[in-house]
């Protein structure tokens, strides 16, 4: 169905090819899933399927690429768009309509589909991913994740041979991101839907996969194989493919239920065994809820009955919050549960109907910018809207000026996070997850006491997300704060020292991580799952205690 015949794409002004060497074929009906470090070219290999590149992207594309036997050199986007449904990083840029109901058909009303069947398949779409309560809602006011489930939605009502999605489950909550991927399983093996997806996050989607092509480095051939055969050799992996290369299983397991087969005797080999703490402890010690040993005066963020009202939609009500120097805080929940308006509130963004909301003991909304900047910094989901220069120097540069930092402050951060940028690098030119930390080292830069992350491993590997979390710990160790919203269970296990669970807009959970994650069947890791009913939670604290 997907045919790469020995391409390379060179971008212009580039001196090497982003990728190249690219020859290997994806059969009708099949899921092939691309794999690789941050940065490799997984997207410009989809965009190839695609038409977007070189059609749209600009350089020079050599060798060839069909699909379903259409050249993607002679026929432009527009020509594929009956065989090729394509979903991006950025759900935002896809859409052209303003609500949820008028994007499922748009797709279909471009391709002349009949009103009758356009109907059925709106209904069908809305059903399969979770959206009939949000048909009329515009699309404005959706949460990322949802915003995500109705570009995948609106890729599937024109009922494509072939679908190209790239991190289609990186926005996702648990539960929603495995609803996406059974109905991806279902197009596939009941439809005979050819799949080509990118994702980081092989905890999620190894399982499905029949194949994986994995770019190991810039500019390699990628290798073809099984999951199995490919996660022997990668660079990347999931949790339990590194328990399993930990414990010399083999074949290495690929989803829980095969890793619990097998670990009966690391089990044994454990029992006697406690987890070393994950990460320092926050200065001032936390009991359980209700939190009120840190006074609000002092407080890097104190919350206290807040409502926050979107039109007609509650997104928060009653929500109370203390934190302490020090800590860090994982804010989970499904999507729309109030994640991203939490932290918008205690950035200033968003201002409350009720309660009351202090940062460092300022109000967040009623606060100077200039003043504000210096109590608390948020990284948003979309990191390009807080960079706006023309190269990663000029980016660096000016975020050093705006903290009053010494000059390459900024340079060492970003380095620290992704030692691959160059400085002349245009940042439109970088992956997502590169962007990510971009975004990531400006804010930093100012060393706000209090840092508010949103999703902050979107299009981060796992040895990118290794790097975050050591700057992270760095950070709280130094005193800071830190709250991140995220859906990464593996992230919040590997960080967090408490985790605070939203759901319509209240705190459903608060309290330690271990105690929380291990609750629940929805926000356990890998390893909790694996080793359960002992209390581990990350491969590194496997490895230590072994050690």
């Amino acid at each position: 169905m997907i045919r790469f015949e020995d391409v390379s794409v060179t971008y212009d002004g580039a001196a090497e090819p982003t990728v190249q060497g690219v020859d290997f074929e994806v059969p009708e009906g099949e899921l092939v899933l691309l794999v690789g470090p941050s940065g490799v070219g997984k997207s410009t290999v989809l965009g190839a399927v695609c038409g977007l590149v070189p059609h749209f992207t600009g350089g020079t594309l050599r060798g060839r690429v069909t699909v379903a036997g259409r050249d993607t050199r002679t026929h432009k986007p527009r020509e594929l768009a009956d065989v090729v449904g394509t979903v991006g990083q950025d759900p935002l840029s896809h859409f052209v309509t303003d609500t949820v109901e008028d994007e499922l058909a748009y797709g279909m009303e471009s391709l002349g589909i009949a009103p009758a069947v356009m109907r059925r398949r709106v209904e069908e779409t809305l059903d399969l991913l979770g959206l009939a309560d949000l048909r009329d809602r515009p699309i404005a006011t959706l949460s990322g994740g949802q915003q995500q489930r109705v570009a995948i939605g609106s890729v599937l009502t024109p009922h494509p041979q072939v679908l190209v999605l790239d991190e289609p489950t990186s926005a996702l909550d648990p539960a929603a991101a495995e609803e996406v991927l059974a109905v991806l399983q279902r197009l596939v093996h009941d439809l005979g839907t050819t799949v080509l997806m990118a994702e980081h996050r092989l905890e999620r989607v190894i399982q499905y996969a029949d194949q994986v092509a994995l770019l190991p480095s810039p500019g390699a051939a990628p290798l073809l194989g099984t999951p199995s055969e490919i996660m022997a050799v990668s660079p990347v992996y999931p949790p339990v493919v590194d328990l399993g290369r930990l414990a010399d299983w083999s074949p290495l397991p690929l989803t829980v239920r095969d890793a619990r087969r097998r670990a009966g005797s690391l089990r044994e080999r454990l029992t006697e065994l406690v987890p070393t703490p994950r990460t320092p402890q926050p200065r001032t010690p936390q009991p359980t809820a209700p939190r009120a040993t840190v006074p609000r005066a002092t407080a890097p963020a104190s919350i206290e009955a807040l409502a926050v009202r979107h039109g007609r939609v509650e997104a928060l009500r009653r929500v109370d919050l203390t934190t302490a120097p020090g800590e860090i805080i994982a804010l989970m929940g499904r999507n729309g549960a109030g994640k991203s308006t939490l932290l918008g509130t205690l950035v200033g963004l968003v201002r409350p109907a009720a309660g009351s909301v202090l940062v460092g003991g300022a109000v967040p909304h009623r606060t100077a910018p200039r003043d504000l900047v210096r109590r608390v910094g948020l990284v948003p989901q979309e990191p390009r809207d807080l960079l706006y220069a023309d190269t990663v120097a000029a980016e660096c540069a000016a975020a050093d000026e705006d903290a009053g930092a010494e000059p390459g402050t900024c340079r060492a951060l970003v380095s620290e996070l992704l030692p691959d940028i160059g400085d002349d690098t245009h940042p439109r030119d970088l992956s997502e997850g590169q962007r990510l930390a971009l975004a990531l080292a400006v804010v930093l830069t100012a060393r706000p006491p209090l840092l508010l992350l949103d999703e902050p491993t979107r299009g981060l590997d796992y040895a990118a997300k290794a790097r975050l979390v050591t700057v992270l710990r760095g950070l709280a160790a130094e005193g800071h704060t830190i709250v991140l919203a995220t859906h990464d269970v593996e992230l919040a296990a590997e960080l967090a020292h408490r985790v605070v669970v939203l759901a319509d807009g209240e705190i459903v959970a608060d309290g330690p991580t271990a105690e929380v994650v291990v609750a629940s069947p929805s926000f356990a890791p890998q390893v909790t799952k694996v080793l359960a009913p002992q209390p581990w939670l990350t491969v590194t604290q496997v490895r230590e205690a072994l050690a």
